[in-house]
């Protein structure tokens, strides 16, 4: 893959190479048109292939917040055509990594040392590029380490990368940015976040104690002294990502095996620890024949608040959902799905809205085992949000609507859905959450 040695990083420069790429899709929309009216059967496919490509190339350049957004995306099924899933996809793993001069000058700039001067071995090429930064293996001694290295001007881009996108993310929601303010900022929130290497070495190492009892689950060891600002030095784990495990042909024994441990890890952190790794995507997940997992990248943590945690899970009671009306009508007004200034009439809009869709996303939760595999599943949450999207009367009652805390959670397990659809898996999901406990604790 070819390197890059250089990434847009002022304002001015992003934007321009934003614009840019709308100009090429204006020419893929004049092809598309040419080979329509001569009855290329294709030519939809190929306008999707073309737009894909382009997208995906601009935001490669720009990385950081740009390129995360892809990588988001791309881990919602059913959300755009297949050709960006798959090309977006990239984003989890396998971007254009940046030239070794580049990683040299971070180095210069965090340790006033090169890397060789650091360690014995360090690879030139990155063995993976993701979105914030790339990985690279370095050795001393006989110890082997995975050595992740912050893109340039990644940090100092996610305001003016937001603010690109506010408009487009305004019109596709059909919200004004009032209505979405509390959101954008819990996403600028978690993208700083994510660029504070400094910060992720603590969640890493506080993670990794936490869940160290969890069976066939492993997280690296982190070095303080060898990790920076915006380098990050771990031990390197062994394992394979989603694709290239996959491509062994596992038995559905070992990928439910691994699918089960996957449900573990996120229900100890919720339950428990009432903290989750919130960037469940594929790259961050390191798969092993025999079963077992490796876990990385703690950049993302989303604490929940006790009184939303709650509030929001005990939604997963079946008894709740078919049950009291006006015990589920407080629970959606404390969880700003409904507003208290609403009509009579939109409140009972909005409750049938949530009702529905909460039964579906709690589906899982809600059985004792649940098979992720297939489309059934997928298509009936996709249907329902279709449906919703279209709805004019919602549209017309204005604001978007959900407690600022759903962004990540529902972010967290739809990530975790769509891993454990791949992997075809069947689950135990019996839930720890106590009910009874806390609806007496916040009565």
């Amino acid at each position: 893959m070819k390197e890059q040695d250089k990434i847009p990083v002022s304002k001015v420069k992003r934007a321009a190479k934003l614009v840019t790429t709308g100009a090429k899709i204006g020419g893929n929309y004049v092809k598309y048109y040419a080979k329509k009216a001569v009855g290329n059967e294709d030519a939809k496919k190929e306008l999707d292939e073309d737009n894909a490509e382009d997208i995906y190339s601009s935001l490669s350049e720009l990385k950081g917040s740009a390129l995360k957004m892809a990588q988001l995306m791309s881990m919602d099924k059913g959300m755009m055509p297949a050709a960006f899933s798959e090309k977006f996809a990239q984003a989890q793993y396998s971007a254009p990594p940046l030239s070794y001069p580049l990683v040299v000058k971070t180095f210069r700039e965090n340790f006033g040392k090169s890397p060789s001067e650091l360690f014995d071995t360090f690879s030139k090429s990155a063995c993976n590029a993701a979105s914030i930064g790339q990985v690279h293996k370095a050795t001393i001694g006989d110890k082997t380490f995975a050595v992740k290295v912050q893109y340039p001007g990644v940090a100092d881009a996610v305001r003016s990368d937001l603010k690109l996108v506010k408009p487009i993310a305004l019109k596709m929601m059909g919200v004004k940015e009032h209505e979405i303010k509390q959101y954008i900022e819990e996403v600028e929130h978690k993208l700083l976040e994510e660029t504070d290497y400094e910060l992720e070495l603590k969640q890493s190492i506080e993670a990794g104690k936490a869940c160290e009892k969890l069976p066939g689950v492993f997280f690296p060891t982190y070095y303080p002294d060898l990790s920076g600002k915006r380098i990050l030095t771990m031990d390197w784990l062994y394992g394979m990502h989603m694709k290239e495990f996959l491509a062994t042909n596992p038995s559905q024994e070992v990928k439910n095996s691994i699918g089960q441990k996957l449900w573990n890890f996120y229900d100890f952190q919720l339950n428990e620890l009432k903290a989750i790794h919130a960037d469940p995507h594929p790259g961050n997940f390191l798969f092993r024949p025999d079963g077992t997992m490796g876990v990385i990248d703690f950049g993302c943590i989303k604490h929940i608040p006790d009184r939303f945690y709650s509030k929001y899970f005990r939604l997963m009671d079946e008894r709740l959902l078919h049950g009291s009306d006006d015990e589920l009508m407080e629970l959606f007004i404390e969880l700003e799905f409904i507003m208290e200034s609403d009509t009579a009439e939109v409140k009972a809009m909005f409750f049938d809205v949530f009702k529905n869709l909460m039964r579906l996303l709690t589906m899982p939760f809600r059985a004792e085992e649940f098979y992720f595999g297939g489309d059934e599943y997928y298509n009936k949450v996709h249907a329902y949000g279709t449906e919703v999207s279209q709805r004019k009367d919602l549209k017309k009652s204005g604001s978007a609507r959900g407690s600022k805390h759903l962004v990540y959670i529902n972010r967290t397990y739809l990530g975790l859905y769509a891993i454990l659809n791949e992997l075809n898996a069947t689950i135990k999901t019996t839930v720890s959450f106590d009910f009874e406990e806390q609806k007496r604790k916040y009565a």
